[in-house]
């Protein structure tokens, strides 16, 4: 992937709309600035999460915890789960409005070998298939909970380096508030979805 080719994108092209913008997010680049170098890769999996939606982190309001949620959309926000992983998210209403879009898995594109090596693994479709791995390969942090993802710095969000291909909706995975809503958005077919087959069909 040529340099050039790639952009930031500014926030005007975003949807305020979850929805809209989980899917538009969808074949997008998502770039992560390290000392040894920049991983890039194509989102090819998200979620959605609304105003008042049970399985948001925002249902019942702004808390130290989930104030990166309401930020002005095009924002980080990340938490911890299980004692174990970090998530990344992107803000997604206007400012005061909670609400976000989880990135679940990420095609790599560009730092493959440490990717690799951060995985302890040669099989490419397991580095950041699932929300817990993509963070552990980008090191993601809490330090990089409320970031601009907008703006230059150690994480944005860039344009699409290739067409995207048929974009599938389907339920949530790994919730039990609201389970019904079909606000999960893949790449149909890509291996670097996660959930089972019938999920990435």
């Amino acid at each position: 992937m040529s340099p050039r080719s790639l952009k930031r994108l500014h926030r005007t092209e975003l949807p305020v709309a979850t929805a809209a913008l989980a899917r538009y997010l969808i074949g997008k680049t998502l770039v992560r600035e390290l000392p040894q170098g920049r991983i890039t890769g194509r989102i090819v999996e998200t979620e959605a999460y609304l105003p008042g939606d049970a399985a948001c982190h925002a249902f019942r309001g702004l808390t130290k915890r989930n104030r990166s949620l309401f930020l002005e959309h095009g924002h980080a926000y990340v938490y911890f789960i299980y004692g174990s992983h970090f998530m990344l998210n992107v803000s997604s209403g206007k400012e005061g409005v909670g609400a976000g879009v989880l990135l679940r898995a990420v095609e790599p594109l560009d730092g493959i070998e440490w990717m690799r090596k951060r995985r302890s693994t040669t099989r490419v479709p397991g580095t950041m298939c699932g929300p817990g791995r993509l963070a552990a390969v980008l090191r993601v942090s809490m330090k990089l909970d409320g970031l601009d993802l907008c703006a230059k710095g150690p994480l944005w969000l860039g344009t699409a380096v290739r067409p995207v291909g048929r974009i599938g909706r389907s339920i949530r995975i790994g919730i039990t508030k609201d389970t019904h809503r079909l606000l999960r958005f893949y790449e149909r077919g890509n291996p670097f979805v996660s959930g089972a087959k019938s999920m990435r069909d």
